[in-house]
């Protein structure tokens, strides 16, 4: 008799998600059903724009779900129905109620973008980038009532090498998730992974981005301003103010150099960079933009002005 194959619920919504839901497909384990968010207004026009999630969903030809809350019975309904013995969980945005986590045979898992117990919650790449961790991680955890607090059952590590941006890490560990989902899934139906509960005693905090942190305040050294406008390429994007408009910084390099000026103040300029003096150090803009134009690179930034003596940040 052939044994009849797992049924798999997917929950997932932005690009991070994408290449878990992929890796489920080329194993073929084709989720019977994706939920996902509802499509959000988008762009200039202000558009509905279906999330990443669905769009590789529809294309594989799997039905789609967009409640507004899983807290509605009708929806736990409607998921139990399906009978699944597994929901495979990464970056959904929704919380899942107790409810919803006692439907799969097999349980609830999530594919969390850190080295459980570090950085739980909603920014865990940003956070690792701001405070200057050398390694960070794919978690693949089982899932329970609190905030990426559930045991873990499969781990991989990524190193972060100085300049990188939140956005390659971002792709790294989209990617380095999917790579972990597929070799642990097998395992995982069969019952044969020992989930290994945190410590809770070295949990730390990964709050929801807030707009106010993308402002830099160069009284900081330079190395923390580094840090902030790497972290925040490609959203939310670190600022500053320039005469009197919003100079969005791009990239940037900090430099072990003192000065007396005050910070904030640009030294100079060169093809190179824009070296501003911070509260230590200098930071060393290397791609920044101005409203209503693209990011440019300090070179062509500075091909129509001249920025030497000027006070960036400055009421």
């Amino acid at each position: 008799m052939t044994a009849t194959a797992p049924r798999l619920i997917f929950a997932g919504t932005p690009d991070f998600a994408v290449p878990a839901l992929q890796a489920l497909l080329d194993v073929g384990h084709a989720p019977a059903a994706v939920y996902t968010q509802p499509d959000r207004p988008a762009g200039r026009g202000r558009r509905l724009r279906a999330s990443p999630v669905k769009i590789c969903a529809q294309s594989a030809g799997i039905p789609v779900h967009q409640p507004a809350s899983l807290r509605d019975p009708a929806v736990w309904a409607e998921l139990a129905s399906a009978a699944p013995d597994l929901l495979v969980v990464a970056a959904y945005g929704l919380i899942l109620p107790p409810a919803v986590l006692a439907i799969p045979r097999r349980g609830c898992v999530n594919i969390h973008a850190s080295l459980l117990p570090r950085w739980r919650g909603a920014a865990p790449i940003q956070r690792a980038l701001l405070v200057g961790d050398d390694e960070t991680g794919i978690c693949l955890m089982r899932m329970e009532a609190g905030l990426d607090t559930g045991p873990v059952l499969a781990r991989a590590a990524c190193p972060i090498p100085r300049g990188t941006t939140g956005g390659e890490l971002h792709d790294r560990l989209a990617a380095l998730g999917a790579e972990t989902l597929r070799a642990a899934l097998a395992d995982l139906l069969a019952g044969r992974l020992v989930a290994k509960p945190q410590d809770d005693a070295r949990a730390t905090h990964a709050p929801k981005l807030d707009k106010t942190e993308t402002e830099l305040d160069w009284s900081r050294p330079a190395l923390e301003l580094e840090r902030r406008v790497l972290a925040f390429n490609p959203h939310p994007v670190a600022r500053t103010e320039l005469a009197g408009q919003t100079l969005r910084v791009w990239r940037a390099r900090a430099e072990q150099e003192s000065s007396a000026a005050p910070p904030g103040t640009v030294l100079r300029e060169d093809p190179a960079g824009i070296a501003v003096a911070t509260g230590s150090g200098v930071l060393r803009l290397t791609e920044v933009q101005l409203p209503g134009g693209r990011p440019l690179p300090a070179a062509a930034f500075l091909n129509a002005r001249r920025l030497v003596g000027q006070r960036l940040g400055a009421a």
